[in-house]
């Protein structure tokens, strides 16, 4: 979603044509983000408020994959120290959790390491120490930055890691979020389909593209968001498609749906 259909606060003008275009040509489209700082009805909020309707079947979260991970490999860990938003803090709260408050004699069974925009010294310090005193700990991905719009730079959920790792020697038991394959098995389950009927487009090649890879879906790398031209053509195995924006992969869609009707 983000570097891909907008940029923070600011939707790419080629999107909403794009969208029509799927519709037009008959494809199924999923928003897959890796950023668990909005739950589902938050997403849907902000998508809207830039004009796009969608509904919570055609959203996907980091979130999401670790709640159902927790649930499916953790289901004795239902007490949880979060270093989350509130948005996502509710949708675990939601799912049937327990969240516990900075306290050294509340013990939790595991503790979730999210994209914290709301980070305190105290809670970051906190869930070190838990973690020091061998509570299993996951993180909800990897990114080490969030794209954004605006002139600062958004420390996300993978350098939060990196520093509790420093801290206390210790790597977290899993990290959800691309390129975790489990964010494409929920979609694949949802619509009955193969990883071959699968178009992976992002903007970086670490989460996306390494996702896209690993599943055996097709790897389409757009240029709008965090990798450069250079950085594209450096890299490998190379994505399967690299181009500018949308408005290109569009174009390629249509020029091959065309040839598939002509012959």
């Amino acid at each position: 979603m983000d570097g891909t259909i907008y940029s923070g606060g600011t939707l790419f003008e080629f999107t909403l044509p794009f969208l029509a275009l799927m519709r037009e040509l008959g494809i199924g489209y999923t928003f897959l983000t890796n950023n668990p700082s909005k739950n589902t009805a938050d997403y849907l909020k902000h998508l809207k408020k830039m004009g796009i309707e969608a509904t919570p079947e055609e959203l996907y979260t980091s979130t999401q994959a670790t709640i159902e991970y927790l649930q499916q490999n953790w289901p004795k860990a239902q007490r949880l120290f979060v270093l989350g938003t509130a948005s996502m803090c509710e949708a675990f709260e939601a799912a049937g959790f327990t969240l516990l408050p900075d306290d050294p004699y509340d013990a939790p069974d595991a503790v979730v390491v999210g994209f914290d925009m709301t980070l305190t010294y105290q809670r970051l310090c906190r869930a070190a120490w838990w973690i020091k005193q061998g509570k299993p700990y996951f993180g909800t991905n990897p990114d080490r930055v969030c794209p954004t719009d605006q002139p600062t730079v958004l420390v996300d959920c993978g350098s939060i890691i990196a520093a509790l790792k420093e801290a206390t020697g210790r790597a977290p038991e899993a990290i959800l979020g691309k390129p975790d394959v489990a964010m494409l098995r929920g979609i694949l389950h949802r619509y009955s389909l193969e990883a071959k009927n699968l178009a992976m487009v992002g903007d970086r090649l670490y989460t996306d593209i390494a996702m896209a890879q690993r599943s055996g879906s097709l790897g389409v790398l757009v240029l709008t968001g965090e990798t450069t031209a250079a950085e594209a053509v450096a890299h490998s195995p190379q994505p399967d498609m690299v181009v500018p924006s949308l408005v290109e992969f569009g174009a390629q869609l249509r020029a091959a749906q065309s040839n598939l009707v002509s012959v």
